[in-house]
C-alpha cells in the first residue's frame, strides 16, 4: 500500500514544542506511522478496478462474437430462403 514520507523527528519536536510530553509525541508519531499501512493510493484503486473488470471484458468479447456469428447465420438463412 501507500507510504507517506514524513520527518518523524521533526513532528515529534513540534509536538513537544506545543506542549506534548516526549511519551505523547512518540505515541502520536508511532500511530501515524502505523496508520500508513492502511492507506490506499489512486493507483491501488485503479489496479483493483482493472482486475475486477477483466473477466467482464472477456465475457463481453465472447458475447460480441456470438452476436456477430448469429447475425451472420441469420442473414445467410434469410438469403437462402428468399433466393428460391
Amino acid at each position: 500500500m501507500a507510504t507517506i514520507t514524513f520527518d518523524s523527528l521533526k513532528l515529534s519536536d513540534k509536538l513537544k514544542a506545543s506542549g506534548f510530553t516526549a511519551e505523547q509525541a512518540e505515541a502520536v508519531v508511532r500511530v501515524i506511522a502505523e496508520a500508513q499501512d492502511d492507506l490506499v493510493t489512486k493507483r491501488d484503486l485503479q489496479i483493483a478496478l482493472e482486475q475486477s473488470l477483466n473477466p467482464m471484458k472477456a465475457d463481453l468479447l465472447v458475447l460480441k462474437w456470438a452476436v456477430g456469428l448469429n447475425t451472420a447465420l441469420g442473414l445467410l438463412i434469410l438469403g437462402k430462403l428468399f433466393s428460391h
